[in-house]
């Protein structure tokens, strides 16, 4: 049995274990594993305005994804950046999707009208996931990093997850989004 729930500062440890098993990797851009003070912080400064999330299976935490603010100017205020992480014995059993798919319900009270991710290329089963989720891709930045002995592309893939109307709903931060419409999500996603 698997659920989804809003991430806490508590949960730092977890994610991180999850996380140390791409820090070696060209998946994430960071060379060293962040400290769980930082990760916590991380946690706190991302869930007052957007969702992270934590997927447990039996109790343990087995992935995580979150939204982030696209960029500063206030134009961007209707854009998300997201980020999905699995543990490697989690894989390709379809929680990456209902993590995207929940965040995407989530975003859409927010007013949010395209998500965007970035990833390290060749990354063939991230790409897969985003494709068939409706991402396109959006651009290409050659060499943009260098990890492991090596410059490694990244690609841009987007999609609309709102209609994009002439005059936008203001951006609303999750912390004010009403409790019960956020719980009503969540239980849809343990489904």
């Amino acid at each position: 049995m698997h659920s989804i729930r809003m991430a806490s500062g508590n949960d730092a440890q977890a994610l991180l274990d999850i996380y140390s098993q791409y820090i070696k990797t060209p998946i994430t851009f960071e060379y060293t594993l962040p400290s769980r003070e930082e990760f916590q912080s991380r946690i706190r400064e991302t869930s007052r305005e957007y969702p992270y999330l934590v997927l447990e299976q039996d109790g343990q935490i087995v992935g995580y994804a979150y939204a982030h603010r696209r960029g500063e100017r206030a134009a961007y205020r209707w854009c998300a950046e997201l980020s999905v992480y699995l543990d490697q014995n989690s894989r390709g059993k379809g929680l990456g999707r209902q993590l995207y798919q929940t965040l995407f319900a989530l975003l859409r009270l927010q007013n949010i009208q395209s998500v965007y991710a970035c990833i390290t290329v060749p990354n063939p089963r991230s790409i897969g996931l985003h494709r068939s989720l409706g991402f396109q891709e959006a651009g290409r930045w050659p060499k943009a990093g260098y990890k492991n002995g090596g410059w490694h592309d990244v690609l841009w893939m987007m999609k609309e997850i709102g209609p994009h109307p002439d005059i936008p709903a203001p951006f609303r931060p999750i912390r004010e989004i009403p409790p019960e419409e956020i719980a009503r999500i969540l239980r849809e996603a343990a489904r």
